[in-house]
């Protein structure tokens, strides 16, 4: 069972470690992980190979990590393949097997932006790979809008290459702003949706909520796990917590092992 550490981001600046101990403690086996910093080659103010060492020590691993690839959109192509290289570098030390890209700031949502960036996830994918790692896409909803008769993630699977640029589907984000179901993106590439983000949406304001809580019957629209290609998964809450996030992130573990998990 997985957990994304953006989740329970405030726990973690407060206290890392407590907050990693009780993660465990609730079950969680696996983290996707946020926040590398390149230059200083830390995660959570860590040094790299002493925060591989507090997982270990914990009983915990990481498999993926959002990284802040997108903040080198606009800037000179050397300095995105030295922060790159820098990645690959942290994400080997923390035995992970995806480096992810997880965002797009708003002034490039546009056709020329998702080719843009469809062009950039193929030269990373291709760097990345080379050093034996895999590179995702984690999508939100912004990707299903139109720009002309193409949505943006269209676009993006148009134009990125299946063998360099694995696809990591947030099934909240699907549900929330795409018409297409996520099996149906399932069969449109087959084998290439490696990760799954699992979060609930609010019946009534549409915002992120606790599973169980929420309007997302996953008992129906979860894809089949080896049509998707799945290797990971990570439980997500990226907000509107009922009480605060890690008492969320224990009834959305409660939930999910009672409810969701045998369909993995």
């Amino acid at each position: 069972m997985g957990l994304q550490l953006f989740t329970i981001r405030d726990a973690m600046e407060k206290d890392p470690l407590g907050s990693l101990k009780k993660v465990k403690e609730l079950g969680y086996e696996d983290l996707e992980i946020y926040g590398y910093n390149g230059e200083e080659d830390t995660y959570y103010g860590i040094k790299t190979s002493e925060f591989k060492n507090v997982l270990s020590d914990i009983g915990l691993t990481t498999s993926s990590g959002h990284y802040g690839l997108h903040e080198f959109f606009d800037k000179p192509e050397s300095q995105l393949i030295r922060y790159v290289d820098q990645c690959i570098e942290g994400a080997k030390i923390l035995d992970q097997d995806y480096i992810t890209w997880p965002w797009l700031d708003p002034k490039f949502r546009n056709s020329e932006g998702f080719k843009k960036l469809s062009n950039k996830l193929n030269k990373i994918g291709e760097q990345v790979t080379n050093a034996g790692l895999g590179f995702a896409y984690h999508n939100h909803g912004f990707e299903f809008e139109l720009h002309g008769d193409q949505m943006g993630y269209e676009i993006i699977l148009a134009e990125t290459d299946p063998e360099l640029v694995k696809l990591q589907m947030d099934l909240y984000w699907v549900m929330h702003s795409s018409q297409i179901k996520p099996a149906d993106w399932v069969a449109k590439q087959p084998g290439r949706y490696v990760m799954w983000h699992i979060k609930d949406m609010d019946k009534i304001t549409r915002d992120y909520t606790e599973l169980g809580n929420g309007s997302i019957d996953y008992h129906t629209i979860l894809p089949n796990p080896k049509d998707s290609g799945l290797q990971y998964y990570y439980l997500e809450q990226g907000g509107n917590f009922a009480i605060n996030s890690i008492q969320s992130i224990t009834d959305s573990a409660a939930y999910f092992k009672k409810h969701l998990q045998q369909y993995l």
